[in-house]
């Protein structure tokens, strides 16, 4: 398997070469040459296997012979056998039509762990069998930070720079980063939103002097590896139904579009995927973007559901890759018009292909708050914000056979839920004192050369 640039696809790369790079010189984003279309007779015995060996058997597919069976098998078994449920990824049924499939099991109670803890032992053993380090930097508008800290923490070979938008998380999401004590772990506050954070971060990459010279790396969903493990769930969600015949909705609380884009990855291997239900809040730009074909930035608004506080979200350039036939020229001009004019719009045949696998809808924060209280009231499940927005849009839509993706667990926003049920939630119990840890912040404006001075200051040779 050989991956290109979303804007360019005359060269070509290893899966080693885009696990280690995470972002294309030319700002692009790396995608297969292809998608693998799975037999129907493959795709029944991969839903008849665990977790941990669909996870196997699709990295092997997009991996190719990178990691040794051997190597492989015990990266996967090591990532995940920490989780709570032994299943990993648990299906849960609340009525005939409707399942919930929990993501939340992992150590920082967020579906960002299920990629994050087999990405890094990816990224360090490919480090180790090269014998160098790197220095991995990526922004979180919640969950990802506090995965990647848990998942990178006190790697010899690894320097971990995460950037998140001041008081804009919540105290959870924040402390999950910030009570680490490894050496190694840099978390910084920007005086901004996350779409700044993620800016610094693509600007950060394209300064080939300072990522060559810091053997820079990427772990935010920018980075293909992320998604290709982002895939297993939605066959894992599969292989949990009793009846496996019916094509299922797949509703994903969407902001960066990693996680849905997975789904999309899943159904064109042959899943049998229905729709992938953009569920989002008032910062819609994906909703209306679906509805009318012009994706167009506006402010961020902040919200109850801040992981999905998002303007640009960076995947849908995969996405888009594939609406305008595999054309890299027009994706490479329509991000020229996102940069300049902070918009491009969609032609119909492009929205006729968007429309073809998605539908997107929204909810605002009183809706996501009613929400929370009903589903606790009619079937005694504390939810969080953003599972809220989907099971809401499920309510709304009223889908036949769907499964919402529960993306975070509900004590990482204890406030909100507290606002809607008069209940706080409980931590899990292993991570019961992180109200009690010191926390190390640093904190940095608004600026790309703070950032580029900080990394190089501490970057270790």
């Amino acid at each position: 398997m050989q991956y290109i640039s979303t804007r360019d696809q005359k060269h070509k790369f290893s899966f080693e070469d885009i696990l280690l790079k995470g972002l294309a010189d030319d700002g692009g984003l790396f995608i297969p040459e292809f998608i693998p279309e799975l037999a129907e007779n493959t795709i029944i015995d991969l839903l008849s296997k665990d977790y941990q060996n669909i996870t196997f058997e699709i990295v092997k597919l997009f991996a190719g012979d990178t990691f040794e069976v051997k190597t492989l098998s015990q990266m996967i078994d090591d990532s995940y056998s920490t989780f709570r449920d032994e299943r990993v990824t648990p299906l849960k049924n609340i009525n005939d039509k409707t399942s919930i499939l929990e993501l939340h099991h992992g150590p920082t109670l967020a579906f960002k762990d299920l990629a994050m803890q087999l990405l890094s032992r990816m990224i360090e053993h490919v480090l180790d069998r090269k014998k160098k380090r790197a220095s991995i930097i990526c922004a979180t508008s919640g969950d990802t930070g506090g995965a990647a800290v848990s998942a990178f923490a006190n790697k010899n070979n690894i320097d971990l720079y995460v950037l998140f938008p001041r008081n804009r998380i919540s105290e959870v999401q924040r402390r999950f980063m910030t009570t680490n004590e490894a050496a190694n772990v840099h978390v910084i506050s920007i005086d901004g939103t996350f779409d700044d954070c993620q800016n610094i971060v693509k600007a950060l990459f394209k300064d080939k002097n300072l990522s060559d010279s810091v053997q820079l790396t990427a772990v935010n969903s920018i980075n293909w590896a992320r998604i290709m493990i982002q895939i297993m769930y939605y066959f894992s969600a599969y292989s949990q139904l009793n009846d496996k015949s019916d094509k299922i909705n797949f509703i994903v609380p969407t902001g960066n579009f990693g996680d849905i884009f997975a789904g999309y990855i899943a159904k064109k291997m042959g899943l049998s995927i229905n729709k992938l239900v953009i569920a989002t809040n008032k910062n819609n730009i994906l909703e209306k973007c679906f509805k009318s074909g012009d994706y167009e930035i506006s402010g961020v608004i902040p919200t109850i559901s801040p992981s999905m506080d998002i303007q640009i979200s960076s995947n849908f350039e995969r996405l888009l890759f594939d609406l305008v036939g595999g054309e890299s020229k027009i994706v490479y001009e329509k991000m020229v018009d996102l940069g300049n004019h902070n918009k491009f719009k969609l032609d119909n045949n492009q929205l006729a292909k968007f429309r073809a696998s998605f539908e997107a809808e929204s909810l605002d924060d009183s809706e996501t708050l009613e929400i929370i209280r009903k589903v606790y009231l009619e079937h005694n499940e504390i939810i969080d914000p953003h599972t809220a927005v989907a099971m809401g849009i499920q309510l709304k839509k009223n889908y036949d056979k769907s499964i919402i993706l529960s993306t975070a667990h509900p004590a990482k926003f204890p406030e909100t839920v507290d606002k809607a049920i008069g209940k706080y939630p409980e931590l899990p119990i292993a991570n019961g004192n992180l109200y009690e840890q010191e926390e190390r912040i640093i904190s940095k404006n608004n600026k790309i050369n703070e950032i580029k001075e900080y990394i190089l200051n501490n970057y270790r040779k």
